[in-house]
């Protein structure tokens, strides 16, 4: 796991410049750093990268990797590069190195671009080919990898973050104030529906894609995968079967490293079954947990449960309102971008604590929510496309004496809503209007999603895995990790394990009154029932009021001091929320609270940017 920076363009960048971005890169990469330069066509290209050895310590391993003209800036890990190693040799190829670099370069040379779909892993890369006078960018099929690009001054820059764009370029890019107000009213699930950052002009190469230039033109990507909802006639016996045998392969895969691996435990059966499956392989399981005391987010119980059953060493934090407003400004100053929900702050809390206590991978079970119907609104869709089956009223007392019990979304709670409207989608902007009432001026804009062919609960699923949440969690996750130099991965974001989950029929989804009833099947005698069939989901969560002290009127002027934000937020409606006596136990109220101050931060530290770049001008 690394980090990777270029430019393409009629110049070079300045050697200043370069060593700045380094530095900045130097936490996604502390254990070696490089650089690459060359000519393609008229132009000049510069690659960089910084090093987090995890596969193949060595330093004949460090990148630019070189071999035949060509040069990988890899940012990743490719999990099955022991099977494409021994496919590689086969076929007459050789290896200096044990590393997966080695393995992603020499497929390349080999298959060609055709190599990336042939990748089981996560990345972001820049591949020069001397031979063919081309520079390549890719992305895994999830973007669990970022890679950003901005074209100015007739130079192309791409980099892992927004802020080494910064450094290489000497410039800094416009923040995009109508993505903050979309964030603001709408919430983390519109912003990738309508653009990859907070900036004017700055993008993420899509995932799955590869683009190839011998210019410094815009990338032009072609995708070399897409998911497919093909569901196959097959028992629930299968389903549980092939999901199990997928789950024990992808995890095994990912347990591959020359370092020790840590688990982020929650109480649920998604991270759970992820350790599960772990020490049914026969590692030992180094377990970290955030705990908040607000009873609607602790999962103490079953994070317990789960450590005796499995004999974890279990390293636990606490959520705390001490330095609330300094953490938050760092860690939206690493993210060049406001922190998405108050889980990723409780996040970097896991992300710090697992890098003091010495590791350097960790395993989180993002998308088996996507893949297994883990959202409360999945069992109304489910409901209603299993309507006109024999049984139908019994399934829907199977959701009231169980499932739906634990639902707080007002508009979730008759389980028959979406029976009735299938295209209703107003829970999910939830309190839209009100927020946009905050604002200097209203902002209002439609939910919209891809039509992806695949009905309206696989459908649902499918934009929440591509457009809506998974990119919002892999972004938060990367960034809290990497800040810490430690690398991000999520066994269930695996081609096999999901071109499977979406195989199978829908009916067989949720059963006996439980969503996520294959994950839990498959789980059986991985981790303890108590776990496995708890129907609440809490996931990584904290209130604001367990960190924001709204008694202490330091933070209520540090908050209401003058800034971008309030271009934006009307000031006096914000005093209001301030008010100790102002109720946020509201989640809706308690999420727009936190999205101020991470937007607030934000915009403050862009301004930042732009002194610092004047000063270096100067």
């Amino acid at each position: 796991m690394c980090g990777i920076a270029g430019a393409l363009g009629i110049d070079l960048p300045g050697t200043d410049r370069v060593r700045r971005t380094l530095a900045r890169l130097r936490r996604r990469g502390p254990d070696a750093s490089g650089v690459f330069t060359s000519k393609l066509g008229d132009h000049h290209l510069t690659l960089l990268h910084t090093r987090l050895s995890i596969i193949d310590l060595d330093k004949r391993a460090n990148q630019p990797f070189e071999r035949d003209d060509c040069v990988l800036v890899y940012n990743g890990e490719l999990y099955n590069y022991l099977e494409l190693r021994r496919e590689l040799e086969a076929a007459g190829l050789r290896f200096a190195t044990q590393s997966d670099t080695e393995v992603v370069l020499n497929g390349y040379l080999h298959f060609g671009a055709a190599c990336f779909d042939r990748f089981e892993g996560m990345w972001a890369l820049a591949l020069f080919d001397g031979r063919r006078q081309r520079l390549l960018l890719s992305r895994d099929r999830f973007g669990e990898k970022p890679l950003y690009y901005w074209h100015h001054d007739r130079t192309l820059y791409f980099a892992s973050e927004v802020k080494a764009l910064v450094s290489l370029s000497g410039a800094v890019p416009e923040p995009d104030t109508e993505q903050v107000r979309r964030y603001l009213v709408n919430g983390y699930r519109s912003l990738h529906k309508h653009a990859s950052s907070f900036f004017h002009d700055v993008h993420a190469l899509p995932p799955a894609s590869v683009a190839e230039m011998s210019a410094a033109a815009d990338p032009e990507p072609t995708r070399y995968w897409q998911l497919v909802s093909r569901p196959r006639a097959m028992s629930m016996a299968d389903a549980v079967e092939g999901t199990r045998h997928h789950l024990l392969r992808t995890t095994e895969w990912r347990l591959r490293a020359d370092v020790p691996i840590a688990f982020c435990l929650s109480g649920g059966v998604d991270s759970s079954v992820l350790a599960g499956a772990a020490h049914h392989a026969g590692k030992d399981i180094h377990a970290f947990s955030v705990i908040d005391s607000d009873e609607r987010y602790n999962e103490e119980h079953n994070i317990r449960a789960t450590v005796r059953a499995l004999g974890c060493q279990l390293h636990v934090t606490h959520t705390s309102p001490d330095r609330f407003l300094d953490r938050m400004a760092e860690l939206v100053a690493y993210h060049d971008a406001p922190v998405a929900t108050i889980s990723y702050y409780v996040h970097s809390f896991l992300s710090e604590a697992i890098s003091e206590a010495g590791f350097k991978v960790a395993v989180s079970g993002t998308g088996a929510d996507e893949l297994f119907t883990g959202y409360y609104d999945h069992y109304s869709y489910w409901l209603a496309e299993m309507s006109d089956r024999p049984g139908f009223p019994a399934l829907v007392d199977d959701w009231k004496a169980g499932y739906g019990s634990f639902v707080r979304n007002p508009l979730l709670q008759d389980p028959l809503r979406f029976k009735k409207d299938p295209s209703a989608r107003d829970h999910i902007y939830l309190g839209g209007e009100q927020f946009s009432s905050l604002l200097t001026e209203p902002f209002a804009e439609d939910f919209v999603e891809q039509d992806r062919g695949a009905g309206l609960l696989r459908g649902r699923m499918m934009n929440e895995l591509f457009d809506e949440v998974v990119p919002v969690i892999l972004a938060e996750d990367d960034l809290n990790s990497m800040r810490w130099s430690v690398e991000n991965r999520s066994p269930y974001l695996d081609r096999e394990l999901v071109e499977f989950a979406y195989s199978i029929p829908s009916e067989h989804l949720i059963s006996n009154g439980r969503a996520k009833w294959l994950l839990r099947e498959a789980g059986r005698g991985l981790v303890p029932d108590e776990v496995r069939l708890d129907q609440r989901k809490r996931g990584f969560n904290a209130s604001i009021d367990s960190l924001l002290a709204r008694d202490d009127q330091d933070v209520v002027d540090r908050l209401l001091a003058p800034s971008p934000i309030f271009d934006i937020v009307r000031r006096d409606a914000l005093a209001e929320f301030l008010k100790p006596e102002c109720d946020l136990t509201d989640n809706s109220l308690s999420k727009f609270m936190f999205s101020f101050v991470s937007a607030k931060l934000f915009l403050e530290t862009v301004a930042d940017w732009a002194v610092e770049g004047e000063r270096s001008a100067a």
